[in-house]
């Protein structure tokens, strides 16, 4: 299993399409091998980078699907698409674990490219598309860049609500064969959450899924906004985070802030696998650092923006992860958490509730 595309809808599809392109160095694809949804009522466009793929619709008219969605939540993410080797098998598995199916297989033929797919419903408003293609030229899936500044999709976090945890990784771990990896508790003076990181079989689909540990948790904030559980936010594998930040800053990306006293711990830390100088280059962009101290030179980066669009809830990230660098460093989950903290505090939607 593969995350073969990321479905969002929006407000206006050319606009988010060109966004991409400017902020971010995606690629608008004219002729993708899939049938789209559109025609009189909907406008889809697609954006590439190396093997991310991005489909972005917005309404024609109001009796668009995607007009519906945006009567009852902010633009978001809706689908998140998995290529499978025999998606009969993985649906008929779905259907035998409780799945409802949003759309029966199809098939469709473009040129010598062969693609048979199904949709089913997942948490939420979110539904996953399962595809199988064959007879494709890989050529189509390639990068036409040299050097794409971002080159996959590390992995995709999903909030649901409170005491529902459990019963989505249970769902994830049945219906699609997901297995459980990481669990974090992050708990601040101020609001906690709880994450159970899970993957697919072939370690190739990382799914952190959260839920709310206090009444004005972060992922609270976003159920209330977002009109219930959903895709808090992507991120995105890079394979010079430094290069491609300050890139993207200059693009006019807004980014979260990190206090300078994060980068003062840093150094305290043991067996720090960074230069000075690139430890300086690091602060400068604001990138979050963590390591295994056990693990030499393991390293994960990542950065995060701030929410792209009106409403605080998706966002991006960004990672970058060194000599095979696994999971999920706590500490740059703990530093995230306290950031989006410091926006929440700013928003004026976060109190103490904790003492």
């Amino acid at each position: 299993m593969n995350i073969d595309h990321v479905h969002f809808y929006v407000e206006d599809a050319k606009a988010w399409r060109d966004w991409f392109v400017s902020r971010l160095s995606f690629q608008a694809v004219a002729d993708y091998a899939l049938p789209l949804e559109g025609g009189f009522h909907t406008c889809t466009e697609v954006v590439k980078s190396d093997s991310v793929y991005f489909l972005l619709s917005s309404p024609l008219l109001p009796i668009s699907p995607v007009a519906e969605f945006l009567r009852q939540h902010p633009p978001g993410v809706t689908d998140v698409a998995f290529s499978v080797e025999d998606v009969e098998a993985a649906i008929a598995h779905a259907q035998a674990h409780g799945a409802k199916i949003l759309q029966p297989i199809q098939q469709h033929q473009q040129g010598a490219i062969y693609i048979k797919w199904a949709k089913i419903a997942a948490w939420g408003g979110l539904s996953h598309t399962l595809i199988e293609r064959w007879g494709e030229d890989k050529e189509i899936r390639r990068p036409v860049s040299p050097s794409p500044s971002i080159t996959s999709i590390d992995h995709i976090v999903l909030n649901v609500a409170s005491g529902d945890l459990e019963r989505a990784v249970a769902w994830y771990e049945k219906v699609l064969d997901f297995q459980r990896q990481q669990t974090f508790k992050i708990q601040t003076e101020r609001s906690a959450l709880s994450s159970q990181v899970i993957v697919s079989r072939n370690g190739c689909v990382q799914l952190p899924i959260n839920q709310p540990a206090s009444p004005n948790s972060q992922i609270q904030e976003f159920l209330n906004e977002n009109n219930g559980p959903g895709i808090q936010h992507i991120a995105l594998r890079t394979p010079n985070i430094i290069k491609a930040i300050a890139q993207f800053r200059a693009c006019g990306v807004s980014l979260l802030t990190v206090p300078k006293s994060y980068y003062l711990n840093l150094e305290k830390r043991k067996r720090l696998p960074l230069s000075q100088q690139e430890l300086e280059a690091i602060a400068q962009q604001e990138i979050l650092v963590d390591w295994n101290e056990k693990i030499a030179h393991a390293l994960l980066l990542q950065i995060f923006t701030q929410p792209i669009f009106k409403q605080p809830t998706f966002f991006l990230e960004f990672i970058e992860r060194r000599s095979q660098a696994t999971g999920f460093g706590e500490g740059n989950f703990r530093a995230l958490f306290e950031a989006i903290e410091q926006e929440q505090i700013k928003r004026g939607s976060l109190q103490n509730y904790m003492r």
